[in-house]
């Protein structure tokens, strides 16, 4: 050993105890984890002497308790006899309900309208432009109350309706369509379709590798829809139609306070859902639709070019040469716009639409129980965000280039 190592081994020997980064680090985190569960220690015995003096119970056991209210729009059984844990089961579907299928919808509305965005036709471009400068800058409270109270009451009263036909029907009261009523044997068309939705996954990757392979087109998106549609059709049929349609009953004559429909017959979609749904699609999909447009423009314009140079039609082009490069531009900011939707489906409470926030309130109003109910809040919705980036940030690493 030098003279200069053993020097330097010395100089470290030397330094103090606490002078120690590593020991300077962990005594900070240390101390850090103290101080933060005396805070939370303090606060919880803030909370409870609180709750005590003012004879408010704490704890889970009101789950069981009789609800003893109604919900308009319920997916699963309920009644004012179920519980108040059937209650928040209730208002979590409906939340599942509004978001998948406001996810859903303003994905496909984004889509089209950032792509309208960027047509080389001028009145298409600019009313694209028009609607995404207007929707993304108006408060959402303020959309979902135009459509809740503006728009949806121009509707037929709830002893009239519009049909289309003769199936569909709307008024004031909601949307009325045939409910599905399955028998025995309706498990068969459902195996079914799960069967297809697999077949059509196989098939896209067959498709993809067949491409890369050969460099020969397969018509996936027409024998997707053919599998996705005759393969369950087959089913119903081999178990003897299973499944059937219960229509709403519309009563036009007899006394006037009878007249309209019939309460629990038919699917009904309350004006509420309505409201909200249409509300969420348009507001997210401008955001989404600026997104799809960044995404396109990120894409070099010599892609498109060598595609047509080939002899691709622009339609192709689009579809298999632009959006599969845009979407790892897309993706990342797609998600955040999905966690927001979700998170904004609690402005539901503003127009009485029972989702998880609003059945969440009535229980807090009838029982006390804030601290429980605010916890649930959080524990679900954090849970809900977590699972969508995860989903999401799954995809995205799958269309990411992956380096050699």
């Amino acid at each position: 050993m030098s003279i200069q190592d053993a020097g330097h081994v010395d100089d470290q020997a030397k330094v103090a105890f606490f002078n120690d980064p590593k020991v300077r680090s962990w005594a900070y985190q240390i101390i850090l984890v103290l101080f933060l569960g005396w805070v939370i220690w303090s606060i919880r015995e803030n909370v409870s002497a609180n709750l005590e003096a003012q004879n408010i119970a704490t704890g889970w056991g009101f789950l069981g308790t009789t609800a003893g209210f109604s919900i308009l729009q319920k997916l699963v059984f309920y009644t004012e006899a179920s519980s108040y844990g059937r209650a928040l089961w209730i208002g979590l579907l409906n939340t599942f309900l509004i978001a998948f299928l406001g996810v859903i919808f303003a994905t496909i509305l984004g889509f089209i309208i950032g792509i309208a965005r960027l047509s080389s036709n001028w009145i298409v471009a600019k009313v694209a432009m028009v609607y995404i400068e207007v929707v993304r800058n108006l408060p959402l409270l303020l959309q979902i109350f135009f459509w809740y109270f503006a728009a949806l009451r121009a509707l037929p009263g709830k002893r009239e309706k519009a049909s289309f036909l003769d199936t569909i029907h709307l008024n004031i009261t909601g949307l009325k369509m045939p409910a599905p009523v399955f028998g025995e044997g309706s498990s068969i068309v459902g195996i079914a379709v799960l069967a297809a939705i697999g077949g059509i996954f196989f098939l896209r990757r067959w498709a993809k590798k067949r491409q890369e392979e050969k460099g020969e087109q397969f018509p996936v998106f027409l024998t997707s829809l053919g599998l996705l549609f005759f393969l369950p059709l087959i089913a119903f049929f081999a178990a003897g139609q299973p499944i059937g349609l219960e229509h709403p009953v519309f009563s036009e004559t007899g006394p006037m306070i009878r007249r309209g429909f019939a309460l629990n017959t038919g699917l009904s979609l309350s004006p509420e859902f309505i409201a909200l749904f249409l509300a969420l699609v348009t507001y997210t999909a401008a955001f989404i639709a600026e997104i799809v447009r960044a995404g396109i423009m990120a894409v070099d314009k010599g892609q498109s070019e060598a595609s047509h140079a080939l002899g691709v039609s622009n339609n192709f082009t689009l579809r298999l040469v632009v959006i599969p490069q845009a979407m790892r531009v897309i993706v990342p900011p797609l998600i955040s716009q999905y966690l927001n939707l979700t998170k904004n489906s609690s402005l539901a409470v503003a127009i009485a639409y029972p989702d998880l926030v609003a059945v969440g309130g009535t229980i807090l109003n009838q029982t006390g129980q804030a601290i429980e109910i605010v916890t649930l809040w959080m524990v679900i919705y954090l849970t809900i965000s977590l699972s969508i980036s995860m989903v999401m940030n799954w995809y995205n690493r799958s269309i990411a280039l992956v380096g050699r």
